[in-house]
């Protein structure tokens, strides 16, 4: 299809990725190519996790607000995938742990054989409670032993597990599996009651995920954090190192080494591969993260134009009416729930996989919750491109508010002198700028579009 037989939405989806590939190629030449790419790879997870959002809201119109404990379940998959086992700390406490998971295993199968043999009733309740009770203090009994031995054993590096040493890029659809286990059982419990009751259990169930990831230790280690992790890319010093790089570099700044012989030439050639090795590492991961949001994005766009799709639609827009064609809308929502948090898991994971580190500390409701939620509302719930563009653009908005702030307080207040305490104070607030610029572009765009920059088209299925 050529540009000119496209529609006035296509006209305008076309223009939103053109705009934001300039915003991007802009910060490439007024500050580096090296931010610009660190920022790409960030947008690029960004929009995935929009996109899983966008499952949830745009297709079912399910609010969840647990976003960020299933994006931290896809950065543990990280470290379980990833990191070498700990020896000393399977000797010490791993059969504890193991144990207490087989019996917390044959407690539930239990649970689940009393609800079927037994009737309803005063007896069944006591069975049932002794049960329980039994079976709690049991799994304590090696949980507890076991944990201590582990977090026990040199606590200052290691203390915890260990991984099955597997490389890091399986993480990601394990993050996904993850966070999509978890959200099962949330749905399984929530999901028939009414959406708010969805939105206030995701919203527990995510700070409960972020607490006991920061205090068992034994898992993750914790607040002391996992680094170093395993990278599905070369890394920087190996490059520098490598023949066939340095001649790539050198034939690249040929011009800037002509004439240029002796210490100073190799100086100088180091300084060009330092610098193109990180390039080239940011544009590996560029490559791995476009392949996966090209893939998850072609396969939620084939969803959403199936019979699948135009039935969660039609369930997102009168539950009653389908209710009453015999759709079975629980199970529905429970599909498109588990959907979309696990591609927000695989988006957790990958954010780990970039960072080289877990950090549990850094998850927090303000950048994993509210902001995806402002990226899908901006970018237009119910359109995937929508998503996509708004997880960038949010994303670009969110990093460059700092900066660009300090630019703008510094021109208004560039008539005061430079200890007048108003312009020190203006110029120390330009670290505040990030949520007031979110809250006054969420503002804008429910006031002049409130279905987002590119809304969801309308269909004639519709």
């Amino acid at each position: 299809m050529s540009i000119g037989n496209l529609s006035p939405l296509g006209m305008r989806t076309l223009g939103a990725y053109i705009g934001m590939a300039l915003l991007l190629i802009l910060i490439g030449f007024l500050q580096s190519w090296s931010v610009a790419l660190v920022l790409v790879n960030l947008c690029l997870i960004s929009a995935i996790m929009a996109l899983g959002v966008n499952i949830q809201w745009g297709y079912a119109g399910l609010f969840s607000a647990g976003t960020v404990g299933f994006a931290a379940l896809g950065g543990l998959a990280g470290v379980l995938i990833s990191e070498a086992p700990i020896p000393e700390a399977w000797s010490a406490g791993g059969f504890n742990v193991l144990m207490s998971a087989a019996v917390l295993a044959v407690l539930i199968a239990a649970i689940f054989v009393i609800f079927a043999v037994m009737a309803p009733g005063r007896a069944r309740k006591i069975v049932l409670t002794l049960t329980v009770l039994v079976g709690y203090f049991v799994v304590r009994q090696f949980f507890d032993a076991g944990t201590d031995a582990i977090e026990a054993v040199d606590p200052a590096l290691t203390g915890f597990l260990g991984g099955l040493n597997l490389p890091i890029i399986l993480s990601w659809p394990v993050g996904g599996l993850l966070a999509a286990l978890v959200a099962w059982g949330i749905g399984k419990i929530a999901l028939g009651l009414r959406a708010d009751y969805l939105a206030i259990a995701t919203l527990g169930i995510g700070e409960i995920v972020i607490a006991v990831i920061k205090n068992e230790e034994w898992l993750a280690r914790g607040v002391k954090n996992v680094s170093g992790l395993d990278r599905p890319v070369p890394k920087e010093i190996a490059l520098q190192e490598a023949d066939w790089f340095l001649g790539w570099v050198e034939w690249i700044h040929s011009s800037a080494l002509q004439g240029v012989s002796g210490d100073a030439r190799l100086d100088m050639l180091r300084g060009f591969a330092q610098y193109d090795a990180g390039i080239a590492v940011k544009l590996c991961y560029a490559v791995l993260f476009t392949a996966v949001l090209v893939c998850l994005f072609v396969l939620a766009q084939k969803a959403l134009n199936s019979p699948w799709g135009r039935m969660m639609r039609a369930i997102r827009d009168n539950e009653v009416a389908a209710e009453a064609m015999g759709k079975d809308v629980t199970k529905r929502h429970l599909q498109t729930f588990i959907l979309g948090s696990a591609v927000i898991g695989i988006a957790g994971a990958m954010l780990t996989t970039l960072d080289g580190q877990f950090t549990p500390g850094t998850y927090n409701p303000l950048r994993y919750t509210f902001l995806i939620w402002v990226m899908v509302i901006v970018g237009g719930s119910g359109n995937n491109h929508g998503s996509v563009i708004g997880g960038f653009l949010i994303w670009f908005a969110w990093v460059q508010a700092e900066p660009a702030g300090a630019f703008v307080l510094d021109l208004l207040t560039a008539g005061l002198a430079e200890d007048n305490p108003v312009r020190e104070h203006l110029l120390d607030a330009a670290a505040h700028m990030r949520p007031l610029l979110m809250g006054l572009v969420l503002l804008l765009a429910m006031r002049f579009s409130p279905k987002g920059i590119l809304p969801e088209p309308v269909r004639a299925d519709r």
